[in-house]
């Protein structure tokens, strides 16, 4: 008898294991090209700084808006994929970065590389500018999988830097994880949340302090 074990989970797959959408798992599935080609059309419009208009897309796709419904769901579901295939790559390149560090420091460093990341990115503050209360429904509450997501990739770093016992066992694992993203957001869309600029520095104080590493 046969028996298949799951891959290990990985940072750029964990948080769309944890919070799957219809459209994340039509994407997964290579029976659905018309789904594939509509969200890599958005996604490259996206990236472009450019408003991802669904009567525009399925224009430039050549089908009608029900057909481009069909495919990938209302504006929001789509604009929910392009984000977080977006930050998939960036947690990536933050998770390399900080890949000599252990502990609480990388899981620190991990999180300030992609709080800078995303202060920097222009396209992405150009669609938080454009859109700020749509960017803070999709990014910052459970309206859309993205924070769920991002959760869950922090509660698997917490895991794996920290243990099953966090801080001494102070907090348990998805409490600090859901602290440090809220942490995360706080400083990132410190713009549209408070009127306050923006900071990868402060967040990084932040981070080390409530990871107990030493600054």
């Amino acid at each position: 008898m046969t028996t298949t074990t799951a891959p290990p989970r990985t940072i750029a797959d964990v948080g769309l294991r944890a919070a799957p959408s219809w459209l994340s798992e039509r994407l997964a599935e290579a029976s659905h090209p018309d789904a594939v080609r509509a969200f890599e059309a958005a996604r490259e419009t996206f990236i472009g700084g450019r408003r991802i208009d669904m009567g525009g897309l399925a224009t430039s796709l050549g089908v009608d808006r029900t057909s481009l419904f069909r495919w990938v769901g209302n504006r929001d579901a789509l604009l929910s994929e392009v984000l977080w295939s977006l930050a998939v790559p960036t947690l990536v390149q933050a998770e390399h970065a900080n890949q000599d560090r252990a502990g609480g420091e990388r899981i620190a460093g991990i999180l300030t590389h992609f709080v800078d990341d995303l202060i920097t990115a222009e396209y992405f503050r150009q669609f938080l500018r454009r859109e700020p209360a749509r960017a803070l429904r999709l990014l910052t509450t459970k309206e859309s999988p993205i924070q769920r997501r991002y959760v869950a990739t922090a509660e698997w770093l917490v895991r794996r830097d920290l243990g099953a016992e966090p801080l001494g066992g102070a907090i348990d694992p998805p409490g600090l994880a859901y602290l440090l993203v809220r942490m995360s957001e706080s400083f990132t869309y410190a713009d549209l949340i408070s009127g306050d600029t923006p900071s990868a520095d402060r967040a990084r104080v932040a981070f080390r302090l409530l990871l107990r590493v030493e600054t």
